[in-house]
């Protein structure tokens, strides 16, 4: 059975409000019987309920956060550094992965709420969920659209659309395929597309688009493999993320195209998990470092009551990194 503030009392040999003082550091209480009391919960090794004494203070010190899936490199490296400097502000995070789930992302919605979080960092990516617009507590969402009141933070999708396909057109690329995810998603990263239709329309090109109906391993392949049995013109592909793009060069190699320079190919995310091991891959690399800070300054500036409306759109900047030879 775990020790309680009673057990503390009775081997202290002082009352429970004493003990209750101790823990919570409020009153005068003597050095001695601190000591006696700190001495006793060292030999009973009683751990404290911090979510109890948090609730006190009136606030939790928890952050949520839901996010589609940590498998995904992007995802696990933000939700690592947010997680890094949540606990430098002093607060612990309940993870949530909803696996493109909207059933599991309510779910994970409400059992934030019902364990009074004292807000949430959402990152993953479904439609129409009403649940986020009737929430009453600090929310912050990357890379997507939840309401007018909720702030986002996001890279510069459409600059970096422009940069993806520029580049493939200086390298010689004429026949241009844009891969990406549900266009109909309420996300930022649909200016991605915007930007390569821009370009590609300036150039004097039509653009070629095929949409993955769900960001899943298999249905990455099924349209890649698409891409190479409908458009086999294609010398250029600019692909939303970089697993996508890892999947096109996997899939150029059955095609025999890649070994004839024949295909270039540019990603989306620039993760130290895909450079280190596909570092021939051109990419657009997001500040993810800079996206988690940003996500936890704002939250806690909304929890702290300090937040400010020109925070509610943040956009921050990307860069092209040529993959090695």
């Amino acid at each position: 059975m775990k020790p309680n503030i009673k057990d503390i009392a009775r081997l202290a040999g002082v009352s429970s409000t004493t003990v209750s003082r101790v823990l919570n550091n409020r009153g005068y209480i003597s050095i001695q019987t601190r000591e006696k009391v700190q001495k006793a919960i060292k030999k009973l090794n009683y751990h404290p309920n911090d979510l109890a004494r948090s609730l006190y203070h009136k606030h939790t010190y928890f952050i949520g956060l839901i996010f589609p899936t940590t498998a995904n490199p992007f995802f696990g490296e933000l939700v690592s550094d947010i997680e890094n400097e949540c606990a430098s502000q002093g607060y612990k995070v309940f993870l949530c992965n909803s696996l493109g789930r909207a059933d599991k992302e309510i779910k994970y919605l409400n059992m934030l709420q019902r364990n009074q979080v004292d807000g949430i960092i959402v990152g993953a990516h479904n439609r129409n969920i009403p649940e986020y617009r009737q929430a009453n507590l600090p929310i912050v969402a990357i890379d997507r659209y939840l309401s007018n009141k909720i702030p986002v933070i996001s890279s510069d999708n459409f600059l970096g659309g422009k940069l993806a396909t520029n580049w493939l057109l200086e390298q010689g690329c004429r026949n241009i395929i844009h891969i990406c995810g549900p266009h109909e998603l309420e996300t930022p990263a649909n200016r991605r597309r915007d930007g390569y239709e821009e370009v590609m329309r300036s150039a004097g090109k039509k653009p070629i688009i095929y949409e993955l109906a769900e960001m899943l391993p298999d249905n990455r392949t099924d349209v890649v493999r698409r891409v190479f049995t409908e458009q086999p013109e294609v010398d250029g592909i600019f692909a939303s993320d970089d697993l996508i793009a890892a999947t096109v060069l996997s899939e150029s190699k059955k095609y025999r195209r890649l070994n004839c320079n024949h295909i270039k190919v540019v990603g989306y995310d620039g993760t130290e998990t895909v450079r280190t091991c596909l570092p021939q891959l051109t990419t657009i690399e997001q500040p993810i470092h800079q996206i988690a800070w940003e996500a936890v300054r704002i939250l806690l500036s909304q929890i702290n009551g300090e937040f400010q409306s020109s925070d509610n759109e943040i956009l921050l900047p990307i860069k092209l990194v040529v993959g090695t030879p």
